[in-house]
């Protein structure tokens, strides 16, 4: 068990990450009690200790690594920083010293995992990677325990401090901020109808909010509106241009995320999962967890036999448009100096034969595919006009859009979001020419009022936090500037959930909203510790450490000074700030718990704690019972709190809109049946 053998090869396997930095407790015994006199905690060298949940894979691990007729070792994690970390831990912690070689691979088909072992590379070729994910998983520790610690006992409430968390934070409670700040003022736009189309009023004098009619010129386009249907009006200017849009980049998973959030209301999360699920069980995607929209040169050979599995509705209509394509694809959508560990999210190649998927499945899986035949097809052009008609001395701005040429955009017809067209871009819009009479047929004057900024959606909140809160239009500025974010794109779902766990945020509908507790523990916090674009940097640091070109030593050191200076802050500086009022319990980890049930192993007591729900007698007895409330894997069961743990433990069975939950005595510790309940 945990492992299968071949003639040649063993094959074993992580469960996620099976070690981590031990816990300041585990270093002593003396930090269970959080005080602010211990703090700093920076230990000269960090101590790793084996989960003791993934324990029995561990101990298989180990063995096998350590067997004398186990040769040499293949690292086969994901391709990529957290990958590499989840392996070495487990080789020192192992103490292992056989050589090793890495599999790099971006898709799971039989082709590209053949290919990978024909190209093992050493594993030396990827020390700098390591020393990258060494360095974030350090930092996160320091930063994070340290600055939990100090804040928490500076205010007496548990507060939770993380060095990509409560910049994400920072950017929602700002946003929030602004919005209750914000002073609505009124004014007015006047709309004429000039038969096949229509003009707003505006200021030509005026460069911002031309068309706004304020207090002051109210009353003077009242009487002229009151009067203007039925009078004469000239086309005096008209501007024609043509607008040629590209194609989209293809997807990285930070884009996937925030498209299917924009057009389903997905999470991040469940994003991924499913993402993952594409990748890993149904092979029909590359690697998902990546930062790239370009693709390899190498890639070029195989792109047309992707696009030939495409032979079925809905896609094969313009499947068979993209096979006779001739677009130079070089520069925009191939260019090897914009790929780092991974190229692009595109199909694999596989017989895309859905069968047995999930819904979710199918519907992420035509987001990719149309992505990626959307690249072969022509642009979209389209005529823009711009015109001005003067009626009884007064301008009216008119603006019109017509299509030309749809292009790549008859790719996206189908599945299309419904969307309300601006009010002043009109569809259709008439040839004019400068000179031309028309007569007014209809006028109209609407109250209206200036808007707050709108609040953070998760496609919004992504994309603040891949350009470290620079709101920035370009799209190909952005992905410049992609290695200075908020965190990573495997990442920024778990950041966003966490937020929720910890009750800094929550969702209303399909917009993220701080809590009350969230947003005093910003106005607590230190600019360097809310600061997106500081936070930014140092992922950009790290991203610059798997590339050899920063020394690991020295970011470290900044790290430290960074945590003293936090520590130091929550000592001396204090803001007026009321947290809501609830039990401070990380000072004492033997505070009274409450209990939600009997284990079902041994028959313990059931408690809850930041990630899950275990068993009582987990050291004295050394029971494994345990639920975590966010399951990481595929198998789309929802989170779990603790009224739920209460029904599952007394009546063995919990039942959601997406399927049944039944209680087991094996791990995962239950079965989880997808479906109506």
């Amino acid at each position: 068990m945990g492992c299968l053998i071949g003639d040649e090869y063993v094959v074993t396997w992580a469960i996620g990450h099976l070690v981590s930095l031990a816990s300041p407790e585990e270093l002593d015994p003396k930090y269970q009690k959080w005080n602010m006199q211990d703090l700093p905690i920076l230990p000269k060298e960090m101590k790793l200790k084996v989960l003791e949940r993934v324990q029995r894979q561990f101990d298989i691990v180990s063995q096998l690594m350590n067997d004398e007729e186990i040769g040499s070792i293949i690292c086969a994690t994901d391709s990529g920083r957290e990958g590499e970390l989840i392996f070495r831990l487990i080789y020192q912690v192992a103490e292992c010293r056989k050589p090793f070689e890495r599999l790099w691979i971006s898709s799971m088909t039989d082709d590209a995992i053949e290919e990978g072992f024909a190209n093992l590379r050493p594993g030396s070729d990827y020390d700098n990677l390591y020393a990258s994910a060494q360095c974030r998983s350090e930092a996160d520790w320091l930063v994070g325990m340290n600055g939990s610690r100090a804040y928490s006992v500076s205010y007496g409430t548990h507060l939770s401090v993380g060095r990509v968390q409560s910049p994400t934070l920072a950017l929602i409670v700002r946003r929030e901020e602004e919005r209750q700040s914000f002073v609505p003022e009124a004014y007015w736009e006047l709309t004429a109808s000039f038969g096949s189309y229509k003009g707003t009023w505006f200021d030509p004098s005026r460069e911002k909010d031309a068309t706004h009619i304020t207090q002051t010129d109210y009353p003077r386009i009242r009487a002229i509106a009151d009067n203007l249907k039925g009078q004469s009006a000239e086309v005096t200017k008209v501007e024609i241009k043509e607008e040629s849009t590209k194609p989209p980049l293809l997807y990285d998973l930070t884009e996937l995320q925030r498209d299917a959030n924009r057009r389903f209301g997905w999470p991040a999360s469940k994003t991924l999962r499913i993402a993952q699920s594409l990748y890993e069980k149904r092979k029909v995607i590359t690697y998902p967890r990546t930062d790239s929209r370009y693709l390899s040169h190498d890639l070029v050979r195989t792109l047309k036999s992707r696009l030939a599995k495409f032979q079925c509705a809905p896609w094969q209509p313009f499947a068979d448009e993209a096979m006779q394509s001739d677009r130079n694809l070089f520069g925009r959508f191939i260019n090897d100096s914009r790929i780092t560990d991974h190229h692009a999210i595109i199909p694999t190649g596989r017989t895309a034969e859905t069968k047995g998927w999930s819904d979710d499945e199918k519907t992420l899986f035509d987001l990719v595919a149309r992505r990626f035949i959307a690249m072969f097809l022509p642009d979209q052009v389209a005529k823009l006009t711009t015109a001005i008609t003067v009626a009884s001395g007064e301008s009216f701005l008119s603006h019109g859009r017509n299509l030309l040429q749809e292009g790549w955009s008859k790719v996206y017809a189908p599945i299309a979001a419904k969307r309300v067209a601006k009010d002043d871009v009109q569809a259709d819009f008439p040839d004019l020419t400068e000179g031309m009479a028309r007569k007014v047929t209809s006028c109209k004057m609407a109250e209206k009022k200036t808007q707050p900024p709108a609040a953070y959606t998760e496609a919004m909140l992504l994309s603040a936090m891949e350009h470290a809160g620079r709101q920035i239009e370009d799209e190909e500025l952005r992905l410049q500037m992609a290695d200075s974010g908020l965190g990573t794109p495997a990442t920024r779902a778990s950041i966003i959930e966490r937020l929720i766990q910890v009750g800094y945020i929550r969702r209303v509908g399909r917009l993220l909203k701080p809590t009350e507790k969230g947003m005093a523990l910003i106005k607590i916090l230190p600019f360097t510790l809310t600061s997106a674009e500081t936070t930014g940097r140092w992922e950009k640091g790290l991203a610059e450490i798997g590339r050899g070109e920063r020394d690991p030593g020295h970011f470290m050191e900044e790290i430290r000074g960074l945590t003293c200076t936090i520590v130091e802050d929550a000592k001396e500086r204090r803001v007026g700030v009321t947290f809501p009022e609830e039990s401070f319990a990380p000072r004492d980890p033997s505070a009274a718990k409450v209990a939600l049930g009997t284990c079902p192993l041994c028959g313990g007591t059931v408690y809850e704690n930041s990630k899950g729900f275990y068993c009582s007698n987990w050291r004295a007895r050394g029971c494994r019972f345990t639920l975590w409330k966010q399951q990481k894997g595929d198998d789309g069961r929802p989170a779990l709190g603790p009224e739920q743990i209460r029904t599952l433990l007394e009546n063995g069975t919990l039942a959601f809109t997406e399927g049944t939950l039944e209680l087991q005595k094996t791990a995962p510790f239950y079965l989880w049946k997808p479906g109506k309940a």
